[in-house]
Parts: structure tokens; sequence; C-alpha cells
């Protein structure tokens, strides 16, 4: 059974992901949708999985605007509505998102916005708390997974009472971490669906649009009352009304058990705001009135800060991102550090001296993970086949344009096949650019998901306005990166129902691509010559010619051979052919094979047979060992 499944009163062991999809349930939702993206996916996943028992509607749409206006186009129907995204997903939905500020909503709608500080997943760490300013849009944030779920439960109420759309920021730390969640009833909402004819509120020509900003104003207003009794915001303890510290989310928890560990609890009172836009300005006012010092502590950006700043009192000292970082996480340590240095304590009412070294010694342990692509990728192949067509051909100074997925990791040697990174969609967008000026050749590289994301506009554009560049298309069939979530190419939905599988290749042919080559970069010869093919066609034609590097994700390969019991083959070293070149180590650099004592070692425990690196040995010293059974 689901983890989010439950009768009321259970006690679940939920990530804060599933506790917001459970509380979304126990809301009556119809909708949810969205677009895979760490940290936000397992919200979308865990509602999938339930949502034919359940009667919902859940899917992995094309990218995060498409799955926003589903989710407004179902609650103008009155139906309550959940979209969820990773924070750079939020800029891909601005533009609906801005005017959905505007107009509102009529079935309650919440917006998960998951924020990652200290970017463990994503090239940037915004704090998307200050979309609500931009947007007039109410912002609030869990501190931990029971209030996740509870929360989430009690927006879509806020939602539908004052027409608005909520967005709900989480951080990785939120999404990704279990706690104890009690269960609420699931409510099932019964109401009649029809499209109400609004249309100085739906359609947002500017003598409407003028007349809705004076509205939502307004509206702030009520929502800013409203949140003075805000029964999720708390004054959590009184100190001896000096010194106070507001914070929101997970950095409560953190300075929570930062003032436990100094021992300082009597001298701080603590306020925490689940409601951070708009903030309830009376009654942090009455909060700080008796206070010589406030510290706001919150990640990433200054935002409590900067509203609290508007109202306070003069002669109350505000301290704040002038204390605490501005970039990365906040943790127990680094506020622990702060509070113990604001409050000038002697050594022995620092940070205990056994807590500091229990950090240092697990800091020493943990071993240095860099990121890899994994024993058998497909795009390790495909890589490797590029660069060698690349030498073959005398070209030293292709540039390549990258894009957000596995294949990112080509930015390390021995690849080095990524140059620029900038957001979904761009490495096509970017070769735009440079294809009509540069001399040496333009080499945009792809994922299947990011492709149809917000890879096909600017594949039109290269196309109408003649951008001449080559572009790679890595088309593993999954959305491998967040944990293999389906897309318009695998012909399945989110709810596992069959549908139509869009053809990538049906699709850039039927646009004009006159040169369009399918590969399995298993076939490392075959691809190589492919890869010169369309390249020469580039130099000769002045166009755009597209590769599509087609082999299925590794890891659903090995799930799918283990589950039927396949037979694989199993790769080994002949050591008296074995020159000693180390071109299967140093240009293929699959993790599965290590050099010892000068020799070539070919890991069994890690070989997925994918037999590139038998292609690959220029002197035939890999060869096939044996054949097992797997499971």
């Amino acid at each position: 059974m689901s983890l989010i499944l439950g009768s009321s009163g259970d006690l679940k062991l939920l990530l804060g992901n599933e506790a917001i999809a459970r509380g979304a349930l126990e809301a009556g939702i119809r909708v949810a949708t969205g677009y895979p993206g760490t940290p936000s996916t397992e919200i979308i996943e865990a509602l999938a999985k339930i949502a034919l028992k359940e009667g919902i509607y859940v899917e992995w749409s094309v990218n995060e605007k498409v799955a926003l206006e589903v989710a407004i186009g179902a609650s103008m129907l009155g139906l309550r509505s959940l979209v969820a995204m990773k924070h750079v997903g939020l800029n891909v939905a601005s533009d609906a998102f801005m005017s959905l500020g505007y107009c509102g909503v009529r079935g309650g709608l919440v917006i998960i916005s998951a924020d990652d500080p200290n970017c463990y997943s994503s090239q940037n760490e915004q704090d998307n708390r200050l979309y609500g300013l931009m947007s007039y849009i109410p912002v609030y944030e869990p501190s931990d997974q029971q209030e996740a779920k509870d929360l989430t439960k009690y927006l879509f109420q806020i939602s539908e009472e004052y027409r608005t759309a909520i967005l709900l920021r989480i951080t990785t730390r939120i999404a990704h971490t279990r706690g104890i969640v009690r269960l609420g009833d699931i409510v099932k909402i019964h109401r009649e669906l029809y499209f109400e004819k609004d249309k100085k509120r739906w359609v947002l020509l500017p003598i409407n649009a003028r007349n809705l900003k004076r509205k939502i104003i307004s509206r702030l207003k009520e929502i800013s009352r409203f949140n003075e009794n805000f029964k999720f915001n708390i004054k959590v303890q009184d100190g001896d009304e000096e010194i106070g510290i507001i914070t929101s989310g997970i950095s409560y928890l953190y300075s929570l058990e930062a003032i436990k560990t100094l021992g300082i609890e009597d001298k701080i009172a603590l306020l925490k705001l689940s409601s951070v836009y708009p903030i309830p300005e009376n009654m942090v006012k009455n909060f700080i009135r008796p206070l010589n010092k406030v510290i706001i502590i919150e990640e990433v950006e200054p935002f409590l800060e900067l509203q609290i700043r508007q109202f306070i009192p003069k002669d109350i000292k505000l301290f704040g991102k002038n204390l605490l970082p501005r970039y990365g996480e906040l943790n127990v340590d680094i506020i622990a550090r702060t509070l113990s240095k604001f409050f000038n304590l002697s050594p022995h009412n620092k940070v205990p001296i056994e807590y500091m070294h229990k950090i240092e010694r697990l800091k020493s342990i943990i071993p240095s993970r860099p990121p890899v692509l994994c024993p058998g990728c497909p795009h390790r192949a495909t890589f490797y086949a590029l660069k060698v067509a690349l030498n073959s051909l005398k070209i030293k100074n292709a540039v390549f344009m990258g894009d957000i997925g596995c294949y990112t990791l080509g930015y390390f040697p021995p690849y080095e096949v990524i140059d620029t990174t900038l957001c979904m969609g761009s490495s096509i967008g970017l070769a735009n650019g440079i294809a009509h000026f540069s001399k040496d050749i333009v080499i945009a590289i792809i994922g299947d998901s990011t492709f149809f994301h917000t890879g096909i506009p600017p594949l039109i554009n290269a196309i109408y306005n003649k951008a001449p560049m080559l572009i790679v298309i890595l088309d593993n069939m999954v959305t491998a990166m967040t944990g293999h979530q389906p897309h318009p190419g695998t012909g399945i939905t989110a709810m596992s129902i069959k549908t139509k599988t869009i053809h990538i290749e049906k699709l850039v042919r039927s646009l004009g691509v006159s040169l369009v080559e399918v590969i399995d970069p298993y076939d490392i010869k075959k691809s190589i010559e492919k890869f010169m093919d369309a390249i020469k066609h580039i130099k000769v034609m002045n166009e755009i010619a597209i590769v599509i590097s087609r082999r299925p994700c590794v890891l659903v390969e090995l799930r799918r051979k283990n589950k039927r019991r396949l037979r694989n083959v199993i790769y080994e070293v002949d050591y008296g052919k074995c020159k000693r070149c180390f071109i299967c180590y140093t240009k293929l650099a699959c993790p599965a094979i290590r050099i010892e004592n000068k020799n070539v070692i070919i890991d069994k425990s890690l070989c997925t047979s994918c037999g590139v690196c038998y292609q690959v040995c220029p002197f035939g010293a890999i060869k096939e060992k044996e054949v097992n059974i797997n499971g």
C-alpha cells in the first residue's frame, strides 16, 4: 500500500514531499500536475501511484508552465488543484503565475515551490518567496513534515476563501527528510463543475488588469489581517525580553536546536512564522515591542528581514544577513556559532566540544563522492563517439552547448563536451546566438525530456533563421535524472496509462530538418561514422543536422533484465594482449574500470555488460568472460 494512504490517526514516517501529497488528499484535491525536478518530484509521484484508486487526475506535464495552466483550468471549473515544481521550474511557469496573481482562482489552487539552498541539484539557489512580492500571491512555509501535511490541507481553504492561488515554499531539507506524521481524514469534495464566464476577471486586457490590480492589493491587506491569527504562526518561547529571534521554515528547527545546544533558552524570545507573505505585521510588532535586539534567521534571501525593516522601531537593532550567510544552507552548527558569538559566550558555554568534535569527525570519515555517469550509461558512449568523430575530422575547437540532465556530467574530464549550462532548453537556444557568428562548429547537447520541455521552440527558431549547428538529442527514453518519470516520448502517462508515443525523429523531420540520424551509442563504430556524416553535412550545407542517440537508461535496463532473469555478458582483460595504453580507463572513464598495480581491472560488481570498453580497446584485450543470469 502507498505510504500516503491510511486511516485518520495513523502514524506514518513520511518524506516532506509525501506529507504534502497526503495533505492535498485530505483537502480533497481532484487534479495534481507538475514536471519532474529535484527536490519536488516525490509529490507528484506519490499522488500518481494512488490516482486511479482515489479518483484524482495526475499528470507529468510537458513543462512547468503547462502544468500550472492545466491546474488553473481545473480551478476555473471549481476543482481543487495542486502544482509541484522545483524552484527554477517557477521561472518557466512565471508568465502564467504573474497573471494568476491578478485573476485569482475559483477552486483552491496551491503551487509548491521546492527550493534548493546550496544548489545540490540545481543551477542556482534562488529564493522563490520573492515571487510572492512580484505576483501578489501569498506565500507560506512549513517547518517540519507534520506541518507540511497540515498546512497544505489548510491552504486550500484559504485559497478558496480569498479566491487566490497560494505559493507553498519548501526547501530540500523539508522535502527529502522523513518525520512522523499523524494522518487525518481523506476528503472527497463533490461539486457541480462549470466554467464561470467572467470576462472582466479572466481576460487580462489592460482595462481589466488595471481594475484587478486594485482588487488584489486590497485582497493582500485582508490576508495580512487573517495572518495575524494564523494558527501555524507560533510564539515558541519567552526570553528575558531583550533579544528575540524571528524565523521560518527549516531554519526554525535549526534555531531551536542551536538555542538548546547553547543552553540559552531563557535569554531568547522565539517567534516562528509560517505565513511569510504578507507578513502579520501587528503580530510581529507585538513580539518585538519589549525587545532591544531582533535576529532574523532564514534561508536564502533576507525576505522576512526586508519586510520587518519597513516597520521596526528605530530603537530596536535588527540583525539578519549581516550575521548569517546569504548563500548555501543553514544548519545547527552555523546558527549555534553565530549565536555564541553574538552573545559573547565564555568558552565553556559555547557549542559543546563533544558536539563540535562529532561534526568534524563525520566530515573527515564521509568519503568524497564526485558525481559520475553510471557504469554503462549510454551518454558516456555517445560522448566518446562524438569526441572521436571530431578528432578524426581534425576539429579542435568545437563549441559545446549543454543543458539540464545527467549528461551535464559531460562537463568533467575526459569528455569535456559541455561548455555552457544555463537552463532547460538553453543548449539549442544559446547555439542559435553563437552559430550565426562562430567560425567553429556549434554542438547543442540536450536530453529527450528536456527537448520536449523547452527544446522544441529554439529548434524551430534555428530552422526558421537558418542557424547551422549539430544537435545531439540524448534519448534514454525516460526522465532519468529525477528518478525515471515518463515523458511524451515514453508512451505512458504518470498514472501508468498507455498513450501515444511522440517520436522525436518524426517530429524534427516534420519541421524540415533534412539530416536526422538515429544511433545506438553502444555501437561505437557506427556512431562515430554517423557523427562524422552529420558534421560534414553542416559544413557543406550550412544547416542543421540532428543525431538522436537512443538507448534506454542503463538503470532501467538492469531492472528489466533482473526482473526477467535475462543473461548478461561479463567482460575481463586478457593481460597477454593488453598494452597498458589505458584508453579504456582514461578516455572512456567507466567507473567499473580501475587501475591496480598498473593493470586494468573490470569490476564485475559494477559492470553492466554494455560492451563499450570491448569496442574501444585498440588491441582486442577485453573479451567476453562468461554468461551469468541476473537475479
